[in-house]
């Protein structure tokens, strides 16, 4: 592999492990600070910082299940990651692709680090407005969020470019 090559595999594969750092950071954080269930609010009527702990996945799917679910979650988690760093090793040069994968990859290990260690994800950003939710959610999340969303760019900019 050139140097240029190992570099961006790099680049990617550290800002991956830097979202794993900062997640873990600020969950360490919330569950030192907050209590389960109350609400700290940071800008009226929009966000609040609330302990959740949340056994299920996205929008707490699975979270009533008897526990089977965590294993279940962490196998995902791992298959997905390994798939992910896969991906990395062959498009690491096509930056968005690249970054938006990085970022899936190190959400993905920061919350399957969750389901493993506490068997649960710790999730303490609420945003709301009046009656309507988000659910809470986490860094870990926001980095898959925003990694799907550079994922979509890029291939709609791929798709412009064929035409």
């Amino acid at each position: 592999m050139a140097k240029a090559s190992r570099t961006g595999l790099s680049g990617a594969l550290v800002l991956a492990l830097a979202v794993v750092g900062l997640d873990q950071l600020t969950k360490a954080m919330a569950v030192r600070l907050l209590h389960p269930g109350t609400r700290i609010p940071v800008i009226a009527d929009f966000f609040d910082l609330t302990l959740i702990y949340n056994t299920g996945a996205a929008f707490s799917f699975l979270a009533g299940a008897s526990g089977w679910q965590r294993w279940f979650f962490v196998a995902i988690g791992f298959a997905a990651a390994v798939f992910l760093v896969f991906l990395l090793t062959r498009h690491f040069a096509e930056r968005v692709f690249a970054l938006g994968i990085a970022l899936i990859l190190g959400g993905a290990v920061g919350n399957v680090i969750d389901r493993i260690h506490i068997g649960k994800v710790v999730d303490f950003v609420l945003l709301y407005h009046g009656r309507f939710y988000w659910p809470a959610f986490n860094l870990a999340d926001s980095a898959i969020t925003i990694g799907v969303t550079l994922l979509i760019i890029d291939e709609i900019r791929r798709v412009r470019r064929s035409r």
